[in-house]
Formats: C-alpha cells, sequence, structure tokens
C-alpha cells in the first residue's frame, strides 16, 4: 500500500503518479504501459507510471491524501483523510519592496536582448511540506542541502540549469571549494544522483562546468563529470562549448616561452546537456516560445557571450542570466518548472521568471538565498505577477 497526496493536475486530468520508489511494489513485473482496473472501472498505466482513468477526473481535492492498493492485477484508491491543500505559504517579509521596480539594464550578449515575460500566466506549483525561504507566485527558493534536501518531489522537475561549484578555491560563504579531487567526484555523484531523481522521465538537465582545471593539477573535469552523470543514468545528448572569452584575464602560463611546461588553457567552459529517459519531450504546456534566429542560433554549440560580473551580482562565481535564458527557451515549454539545486544569487530564477516558468532554487547558504531573492523582485518583478488557472496552459 502507498499513500500519496494528489496534485493539481492529477486531479485535473485524472491520474495518479505512481512514485518511482514504489513501482515494484504496486506494479510487480507488469511492463510499462498495460491496461488495468481502477475501483472496479477500466484504466492504464502509462510508460511514465501514471494511473489513468475518467473515474479519477476530478473526484478528488487537490491535496487530498490517497491510498493505492493492488488486488489481483486491479489497483484500488481510496482516500485516507481528505483536505484541500492550501498552495500559499507564510513567509515574513526581510525587506520592504516597493510595487513599482525597474529592470536594470544589463549587458548579457553582444545583441543585448531584453527578457520580457511573455502573455501567458502561470499558475502555483505545491513545492514539498518544508517552508521555503522564500515564495512568490511561481518562484521558490530553499535554504538547504542539495544532498540532504527532502522538499523536491521524485518526477517533478522539467529542466534543471545549474553551475555547481567547480572546486577551484573560489571563496564561497558556506562550502569548502578546495577538497580532493577524489572527494569532488564523490560530492558530484551525490547530488547528481539525486537529481536524477528529481526529473521526469523526459526532463532535461543543462550542466555548466569547466572543460579542465589547472589548479593545484590539471584534471579533465567535463569528462570526468559527464562520465558520473552516465553511470548514474542519465543519458548523454551533446555538449554546448560556451566561449567565455576571459583568456586576457589568465596569469598561469608554466615555463614562459619554454617547452619543458607550458600549460595551455582553453577560454571556454560546458553546457553539457543530459537527459533521464527520454529525449522527446511529451510532458507540459506543449507551448515554446522561442524566434526562428534564435533557435537557428542556439542549435548551434558554439554559444560567444561574456561572464557575468562578480561585483554585480555580489556572488563570488556568477553566471550571466544569457546563459540559463538559452536553455529554458531552447529545452524547456511555457509554465514547465525549472530547478537550479546551486542557485547562488538567483540567476536562473530570474531568467526562468522572465521566461514565463516555474523557478525553484535551493542554496546551503542563507546569505545568496537573500541574495536571490532581492535579484527576483528587482529584476524580475515577482510580487507584480498575476496568477492563473492551469488550463490557460493547455492546448
Amino acid at each position: 500500500m502507498v499513500t500519496k497526496a494528489l496534485k493539481g493536475k492529477e486531479v485535473e486530468l485524472g491520474f495518479v503518479q505512481i512514485p518511482v520508489k514504489n513501482r515494484a511494489e504496486l506494479l510487480g513485473q507488469n511492463r510499462m504501459p498495460f491496461t488495468t482496473k481502477v475501483n472496479g472501472v477500466p484504466a492504464k498505466v502509462d510508460k511514465y507510471g501514471r494511473l489513468w482513468s475518467d473515474f479519477l477526473k476530478s473526484k478528488y481535492a487537490v491535496g487530498t491524501e490517497v491510498t493505492i492498493r493492488r488486488n489481483n492485477g486491479s489497483f484500488e484508491i481510496d482516500t485516507v483523510e481528505p483536505f484541500l491543500k492550501s498552495t500559499s505559504v507564510e513567509v515574513k517579509p526581510i525587506e520592504t519592496v516597493p510595487l513599482e521596480l525597474s529592470l536594470p539594464q544589463t549587458k548579457i550578449c553582444p545583441k543585448e536582448p531584453e527578457l520580457k515575460p511573455t502573455n501567458i500566466k502561470l499558475e502555483a506549483t505545491e513545492i514539498g511540506s518544508v517552508k521555503p525561504y522564500f515564495q512568490a507566485n511561481s518562484a521558490w527558493i530553499f535554504n538547504e542541502n542539495v544532498i540532504q534536501t527532502k522538499v523536491i518531489e521524485n518526477d517533478s522537475i522539467d529542466l534543471i540549469v545549474t553551475s555547481p561549484p567547480y572546486n577551484v578555491d573560489i571563496k564561497y560563504n558556506s562550502h569548502n571549494d578546495q577538497i580532493s579531487y577524489e572527494g569532488y567526484l564523490e560530492f558530484s555523484r551525490k547530488w547528481m544522483s539525486r537529481c536524477y531523481e528529481w526529473l521526469k522521465n523526459d526532463g532535461r538537465f543543462c550542466l555548466n562546468i569547466p572543460l579542465d582545471k589547472n589548479k593545484n593539477g590539471q584534471q579533465s573535469v567535463g569528462a570526468d563529470l559527464t562520465t558520473i552523470a552516465k553511470k548514474i543514468g542519465f543519458k548523454y545528448h551533446s555538449t554546448i562549448v560556451w566561449n567565455e572569452g576571459n583568456i586576457s584575464r589568465r596569469t598561469a602560463w608554466g615555463s614562459w616561452m619554454r617547452a619543458s611546461a607550458p600549460f595551455v588553457i582553453a577560454p571556454v567552459e560546458l553546457i553539457v546537456i543530459l537527459y533521464k529517459e527520454t529525449w522527446k519531450k511529451n510532458s507540459g504546456s506543449k507551448i515554446s516560445d522561442i524566434n526562428r534566429d534564435d533557435f537557428m542560433n542556439w542549435t548551434n554549440g558554439l554559444w560567444t557571450f561574456q561572464g557575468e560580473s562578480k561585483k554585480r551580482t555580489g556572488h563570488p562565481a556568477p553566471f550571466p542570466l544569457e546563459l540559463p535564458h538559452r536553455c529554458i527557451k531552447l529545452f524547456s515549454y511555457v509554465g514547465d518548472v525549472i530547478l537550479d539545486p546551486f542557485s547562488g544569487s538567483g540567476t536562473t530564477l530570474v531568467a526562468a521568471v522572465l521566461d514565463n516558468r516555474k523557478a525553484i532554487g535551493i542554496d546551503v547558504d542563507l546569505e545568496y538565498c537573500k541574495l536571490a531573492k532581492k535579484r527576483l523582485t528587482k529584476e524580475a518583478h515577482i510580487l507584480n505577477a498575476k496568477l492563473a488557472q492551469s488550463s490557460d496552459l493547455i492546448e
């Protein structure tokens, strides 16, 4: 027997998502998809482990806790204790935010694109039972440890865009960025395993990492983290090379003008594109908002734009808004749930909100959570956003 609370989409569309960890118990040896019955009414289990039946459509309120049992090849669903779960969370204000906010002009690429929300509005989504540090409309920030947190439900995220610590001795507030390389790879395995659990079967993962590193010994970081991700279960799609163009700042040359031990340093980073089970995206609103020119330019795997200023963002290792903006537009639908498990100054969250997606950020450091909240209110106008019903996102 499995107990779970029903989400809005499950109630509206008439299905129950069987959690991955319980599929062996409930599905047994049946190979998905297959037909069955629920409470004596014809039903089917699709390839994503969702139990569909007209019997379930709008039968229960959002948030109702139900038990799911397997009985002689069919399913039985009963309520535990019906209740209506509020999607609003009381958050103590940290600072007073004016209602009229202006968007700072930030140069994020040579064309200086202006990121504006489209006319499509979003419905709030229920995010776990842990109280967020900050929540407003379509954005959540959690002051949590990515490896230990229980706030994200499995199979619930459409796209992850993140840049984890590089282990090059950057002075973060709450993270040791100078551990052994073996320890760093084990840390990476743990947090990427959580991401794999959180993604939907057709979810994507945009991983911004260095090609390699020279500090404290040369290491093939990009290749090593990609290999770990594939061992976890991620499938590899492609790699985008980001030409950051910062070669002028280099100070390490090795043996200057001698062949004995020169350093070769590429002024690029990688955005490794991975996915969970299927590359073709079948879930979500099916609404793409990328224009023809951007699609043609961004599907070229060499991206050239400047990095972000540490001074402007107040974070020691920021990436520019253009990076998550491109990933979000290219790899997700309007209304999708975007996660950054190392949200830092909140760049991914700002891009997601401006691009009319739902944004979830996790960061272990409270000061960075405060910084992300400030950017969401000032750059993404999150407190002025209006919400609509989920039907606005369904064709």
